[in-house]
């Protein structure tokens, strides 16, 4: 991209952000010209310009306001900035990601989290934090099938291609994996300490206990781009908590994934040679079951998809008081599980994309 485009489409980026960010923190219209003027002068004198801390972390509030897939946007307001923009060294990066983890899990009383790391500057290969998630189980292929999450086998494989190995079990954490710039690559093992795990167990069905299914508790989204006023954060980390049936409904139940109804139903002793029996249906609902009431059990913060839809309608009704239209994508916002008894299902939304926001990272990056 021509630079002198770059800048221009920068600052305007820049100053739409400023103009926005700063109405909703009352300040008034000179300190708004003001810091104008001096992002101006920046973006002049270096190709980009830098946040304060108050726009950063306002910044990443409204970024999760403005995320059209995420059902979970009531509490936007309450989500916890950890400014670590400063770090440059691997192994202090590495400590600030087990810090958020830590920080984050909090017990099992799950804080919103965003850590955000130095941004893109033009000219400069950028910090990547490699994980999908900064948990995550790892996947192996074997002659005897998959072991673990297929999900992550292309990611394991890239892990042990670098030196590091997992116990072979279907609940293997993978490593952190950070690179800054056109440096290789470097892994961290996750202390185990560190991992809050929840054990799957259910109400009426005592034998699931004893299949060893689990999942951990924070889900913590390391692979997207943070844009707050034309600058881009490669490295942000963020978590909420999970809803139920992402765990119940996807992640164990995906034929793809781990694919635990067929096992469901032989413990609920369901008829599976039709599917006019509905045996997925009943199973499906009995694994978000034990999902939620393990999570509860174990006091460990979680939504249910029914409660996730009346959060969703009344951050609807607050933005609508304050003035601001709502966005998003209904094909991610009606949950997996009975979603015609939600009132999402029954709603239609714009899925335009605003500013600030978080972006899929491209192939390749």
């Amino acid at each position: 991209m021509n630079d002198s485009i770059h800048r221009t489409g920068l600052f305007q980026a820049a100053e739409q952000f400023i103009g926005l960010c700063y109405a909703e923190l009352n300040r008034t219209g000179e300190e708004v010209q003001s810091r104008i003027s001096d992002i101006r002068s920046q973006i002049e004198r270096t190709g980009t310009y830098e946040h304060t801390l108050e726009e950063l972390t306002h910044g990443a509030k409204m970024a999760w306001r403005n995320s059209n897939r995420c059902i979970g946007r009531l509490f936007w307001d309450r989500l916890k900035v950890i400014d670590a923009r400063h770090l440059t060294e691997t192994s202090d990066i590495f400590s600030a990601l087990l810090h958020h983890i830590e920080s984050a899990t909090n017990g099992g009383k799950i804080i919103p989290t965003i850590t955000i790391f130095r941004a893109a500057r033009p000219g400069e290969a950028p910090l990547m934090i490699k994980n999908h998630q900064l948990i995550r189980y790892a996947g192996y292929e074997t002659p005897d099938g998959t072991i673990g999450d297929p999900a992550s086998i292309a990611f394991t494989k890239e892990c042990m291609e670098m030196g590091w190995q997992g116990d072979l079990t279907a609940h293997d954490v993978l490593p952190l994996v950070v690179q800054q710039g056109n440096e290789p690559p470097e892994w961290l093992p996750i202390p185990k300490s560190s991992v809050l795990e929840v054990c799957l167990e259910h109400p009426d069905l005592p034998a699931l206990k004893e299949e060893g299914l689990k999942w951990y508790g924070v889900p913590l989204i390391s692979d997207m781009l943070l844009e707050i006023g034309g600058i881009t954060y490669t490295a942000a980390p963020f978590n909420g908590w999970y809803m139920g049936t992402e765990i119940g409904a996807r992640n164990l139940a995906d034929e793809a994934r781990y694919n635990k109804l067929p096992l469901i139903a032989k413990l609920m002793g369901l008829e599976t040679s039709s599917e006019a029996t509905l045996w997925r249906d009943r199973a499906l609902v009995e694994l978000n079951v034990a999902v939620l009431y393990s999570y509860k059990k174990a006091g460990v913060s979680i939504v249910d998809h029914h409660s996730a839809a009346a959060q969703f309608g009344l951050f609807e009704r607050r933005e609508a008081q304050a003035g601001r239209e709502l966005t998003g994508d209904w094909s991610w916002l009606i949950p997996p599980v009975s979603p015609a008894t939600t009132h999402i299902f029954h709603a239609s939304y714009h899925n335009d994309m605003r500013s600030p926001n978080f972006h899929y990272r491209n192939k390749g990056q």
